[in-house]
């Protein structure tokens, strides 16, 4: 295989401090960092800043833009990084070839940019387009920028000059695709990563990757095992097999001769570190497939599980198995929050991990028990011919769920009494039950799949919460969507598999697409997957309204001092659809909050957060809102005006006297951007 070009823009080849571009002020309060994807390796997402608060965020200004546009060989609109500021310089990927860019970060304007074109091997790669970011690495002298590319290769670069570093790996870079104790196609095999490393001490912790496991064509595949590299030369120092091997711990919680077949179990979640501790947290997904675990019984350990590692061996320390057996797609989706919490008269150090299924679990981050008890509890046994059924699951007693669970006459549409009566009419025709309902057969005469809630795609999702350390608030957010998930025989002309999920029979005529059962059942795509296009996308839908009620979106304060929420808002004005909808003329729809994959951030006084989705904002324009809250109340206390949604999450620093907030936007046939906010001048 030729070697990948490779390219490399120095525009500027030293930091320029803050101090340089604006105007010295008398007791400017002092600039400050954000030096990990979310703000710190314990995944807090927390600004100290209160420059910007509830009596001025309405006045903010756009600062300035960067736009992605050419950084790559074509436009990327779900754009999704979170940028690092470290010493008044931006660092972010971007575009379609993920670019790494070196911004000023109170301009900007670009410094430097190194791309990578790499051929085959990028275009096959199952996780394209810019990713979450970068991550930093410094001893005090030198500084690194490193990050993943989608043909999944680990980069260092100098903070400086965006030059690889030469004594890093080969000239710079590790190939994630040898030394994985596997055989892996260079090109072809799909593997990747598109979440940023965890850099934790001395040690850079990098997942893997790979397409969705909903309807696999082969058994087993590529094992997603998590390693760690020396941040200085890019070593492999350890390797954790998140699918364990003969005579490891969790072996045993395998059917014979499953974990040899089994493939993914990877960790395409970011993931966060307690150096204290010497800790890694590693938020590990499912194995394939996901709905269908027929070659794989047992509990499967690691999967859906919390691992804790030693940083420097990757010794696992302890675990804990969110989900046994995972039938649901609830790979853990983001990484632990790390948090000092008051418990029992102490403080204890604790980790809250947001999840799919709409629950935080709360662990003790030094032993891995639960901080309030999470018993196991008795589920359904499904009916899918050779499925194993874990007969428990855990299910914490505190805090409360903070978003829907269940599909039932009690979260369905109630607009009217006749949009229930057909919503009531739909979900007959369904398996319907609680968070562990399991993946059910579809068949055109009897139940059509099993209606969940959430959806595989959760609740919460890979943009996770944030933590107050002030308060000891969680901020997450949960979107309540319902979605089919059904189980049919699979067609030896696409798959190996015997079965697979699906919906037998769903026809893609409109009334069917909407949903609505009258339709009845219709004919089926080839590869036993869902034809219709309103089983897709996971919001089945009643003439166009929703199946569930609303909220559809929703942001959660939780208290972790008392295992209690404080409040909770929806979060996104109520969707043109839902307003201007015929059935609903005339009635008073109090706001609705929106769907989508979004991430908070918090302040000294606020949480903020943008829109997903395109809609008429209340200047008439299309577009999205920036919302903030006041963090004790939920009180909404201002929002300025997007071009596009909210894509990836937002983040703020201080620089130079003035406090800048930046998030990436994109959608709705807006090219992914940067946008950074601040206060005009006095």
């Amino acid at each position: 295989m030729s070697s990948p070009s490779r390219r490399n823009v120095l525009l500027s080849g030293t930091a320029i401090l803050a101090a340089a571009y604006l105007p010295a002020l008398a007791q400017a309060p002092a600039d400050t960092e954000w030096r990990h994807y979310a703000a710190d390796a314990a995944n807090t997402r927390y600004a100290p800043l209160d420059q910007i608060d509830g009596s001025n965020f309405n006045t903010l200004q756009v600062a300035w833009r960067f736009k992605t546009d050419n950084l790559g060989p074509r436009p990327e609109y779900q754009y999704e990084g979170t940028p690092l500021v470290i010493r008044g310089r931006m660092y972010v990927t971007a575009g379609t070839r993920r670019a790494v860019v070196c911004l000023d970060a109170s301009t900007g304007e670009i410094r430097w940019m190194h791309s990578e074109d790499e051929g085959t091997r990028g275009r096959n790669a199952p996780r394209q387009y810019s990713g979450h970011g970068v991550s930093y690495w410094s001893d005090g002298k030198d500084e690194r920028i490193l990050y993943v590319t989608p043909g999944y290769r680990l980069i260092a670069l100098d903070a400086a000059t965006g030059l690889k570093i030469k004594g890093f790996g080969e000239d710079g870079v590790v190939d994630l695709k040898k030394d994985n104790d596997q055989v892996t196609d260079l090109e072809k095999d799909s593997i990747g990563l598109h979440a940023t490393p965890l850099v934790a001490k001395d040690t850079v912790i990098v997942g893997a990757a790979f397409l969705g496991g909903s309807v696999p064509a082969k058994k087993g595949g590529t094992k997603g095992y998590v390693r760690g590299f020396d941040a200085r030369t890019g070593k492999r120092k350890w390797i954790f097999h998140t699918i364990p091997r003969k005579g490891e711990v969790g072996y045993d919680t395998w059917a014979p001769g499953a974990a040899e077949l089994a493939g993914n179990n990877g960790m395409w979640a970011q993931a966060s570190a307690d150096e204290t501790l010497n800790l890694a947290y590693l938020p590990i997904e499912m194995p394939t497939g996901d709905a269908v675990g027929v070659t794989r019984g047992g509990d499967n350990l690691f999967s859906e599980t919390i691992v804790a590692v030693d940083i420097d061996s990757g010794k696992r320390k302890w675990h804990y198995q969110l989900v046994r057996h995972g039938l649901w797609d609830r790979d853990i989706p983001c990484a632990p929050i790390l948090c000092d919490m008051p418990h029992g008269g102490k403080i204890i150090k604790a980790l809250a991990q947001p999840s799919k299924q709409n629950w935080l679990y709360v662990l003790n981050r030094e032993t891995g028990e639960p901080v309030w008890p999470i018993p196991n509890v008795a589920v359904p046994k499904g009916s899918v011919p050779g499925e194993w059924y874990a007969p428990t699951q855990p299910m914490p007693t505190r805090p409360a769920a903070y978003g829907v669970q269940h599909v039932g006459p009690d979260t369905i549409l109630d607009f009217t009494p006749e949009l229930h009566a057909r919503g009531l009419a739909l979900i007959k025709r369904y398996k319907t039950g609680g968070p562990f309902e399991p993946p059910s057969l579809s068949t055109p005469e009897g139940t059509w799949g099993t209606l969940l809630a959430p959806g595989f795609q959760g609740g919460t999702n890979w943009p996770g919460g944030c933590y107050d350390p002030e308060t000891h608030r969680v901020f997450v957010f949960t979107q309540n969507v319902a979605e089919v998930v059904g189980v049919v025989k699979g067609d030896p002309r696409y798959t190996e598999n015997e079965y697979v999920r699906g919906v037998a029979g769903v026809t893609s005529r409109p009334a069917a697409a909407m949903g609505d059962a009258s339709a009845g059942p219709g004919t089926n795509s080839a590869q036993g997957v869902t034809a219709n296009d309103g089983f897709r996308s996971g919001q089945n839908t009643i003439d166009g309204l929703p199946i569930l009620k609303p909220p559809y979106g929703t942001i959660t304060a939780i208290n972790l001092a008392r295992g209690e929420h404080e409040w909770q808002v929806a979060h996104g004005d109520t969707p043109d659809a839902i307003k201007n909808h015929p059935a609903l003329k005339g009635l008073k729809i109090p706001r609705t909050g929106r769907v989508g994959l979004l991430g908070p951030m918090v302040t000294k006084t606020l949480v903020i957060c943008g829109e997903a989705g395109m809609n008429t904002t209340p200047s008439g324009a299309r577009g999205a809102m920036l919302r903030a809250y006041d963090k004790a109340t939920g009180e909404e206390k201002g929002a300025v005006y997007l071009q596009a949604p909210q894509t990836g999450s937002p983040m703020s620093y201080m620089l130079g006297g003035r406090q800048y907030i930046v998030l990436a936007i994109g959608g709705g046939g807006h090219v992914g951007e940067l946008v950074a906010f601040r206060l005009p001048r006095a």
